[in-house]
């Protein structure tokens, strides 16, 4: 049977590769390099564990990522073209690369090649794990069966609702990457203070200080009752995960804190944990940890 649709994602969406082929979402990973010359394509070249175990073992070298190429996209989406099957890209929030510049280039480029085809590229707003709840919830349209131009639709409305909080072990990557931004007042170096990050829309905002790790993580719980509270969620209407770095093993004693909240306001059970990869991780260092939230698509 022919296929209906095609989901492609940049390599921002931090889901394992076996989440990306059980639901047939094709990935154009992003390059992570240790040396800024030697560029590595991650979940192909470099895992996100050896990735992570890279940076915990040289803590002074800061890694860099490289956004997809164009012909990256190209190869991607030229294979569905051939088969007509149309394609719905969805990219890491522009304010934060230029991946979605590169996948724009690679559509033109399409066009003028196969004048038929259908391609829609989405700046998802988001990045990492709540990126990946995105391209999953287009999934899941997908395959209710939905069609091309009716999954755009629905889609779309839902990029506002979402929401990242979390916290990381240190600011000096969010310095080195150029990511500080608005950021740039918290922590000022103090000795083991922890800064709490809110994003949304897009871009990075500081939402505090915590002194120690475990408040931090007991302040993304309050950051997420508050936001729940903010939109009056009902059980069953969002989608909700953890995100962490190198240690899963913190990432599962931060679900014992937050699964009851969790259960009694989403009505959720099964809190997924999936692992910030590489495209995020040169800027939060190897000790991110946090929650993604974004409502469901009305269908």
């Amino acid at each position: 049977m022919q296929k209906k649709v095609q989901i492609v994602s940049d390599g921002s969406l931090d889901l394992s590769q076996e989440i990306t082929k059980e639901h047939d979402i094709e990935v154009v990973p992003f390059y992570v390099s240790f040396d800024s010359e030697t560029y590595q394509k991650e979940m192909v070249e470099l895992g996100v564990r050896d990735f992570y175990n890279e940076m915990v073992e040289y803590p002074d070298v800061f890694p860099k990522s490289s956004m997809p190429s164009v012909d990256d996209f190209y190869q991607v989406f030229e294979k569905s073209v051939k088969e007509q099957i149309p394609v719905i890209c969805i990219c890491i929030t522009r304010k934060f690369s230029g991946s979605l510049q590169s996948a724009t280039v690679a559509k033109e480029m399409i066009e003028e090649e196969y004048p038929d085809a259908k391609i829609t590229l989405i700046d998802s707003t988001v990045n990492t794990v709540l990126q990946g709840l995105f391209v999953l919830e287009a999934c899941r349209l997908r395959d209710m069966g939905l069609g091309y131009e009716e999954i755009v639709e629905k889609i779309l409305p839902i990029r506002e609702t979402g929401r990242i909080f979390f916290t990381i072990g240190s600011i000096d990557y969010l310095r080195h990457g150029g990511r500080i931004g608005k950021l740039a007042g918290i922590a000022a170096g103090a000795l083991g203070i922890k800064p709490m990050i809110t994003l949304k829309e897009g871009e990075i905002f500081s939402s505090g200080l915590a002194r120690n790790r475990i408040k931090s993580m007991k302040k993304v719980v309050d950051m997420t009752k508050n936001y729940l509270d903010e939109i009056d969620a009902k059980p069953g209407e969002y989608n909700f995960c953890i995100g962490y770095g190198y240690d899963y093993d913190e990432a599962v004693r931060f679900r014992e804190m937050i699964k009851d909240l969790i259960k009694e306001r989403l009505g959720i059970d099964e809190i997924g944990i999936y692992q910030i990869g590489a495209t995020i991780g040169v800027h939060t260092g190897p000790y991110p940890l946090g929650v993604g939230i974004i409502k469901k698509a009305e269908v």
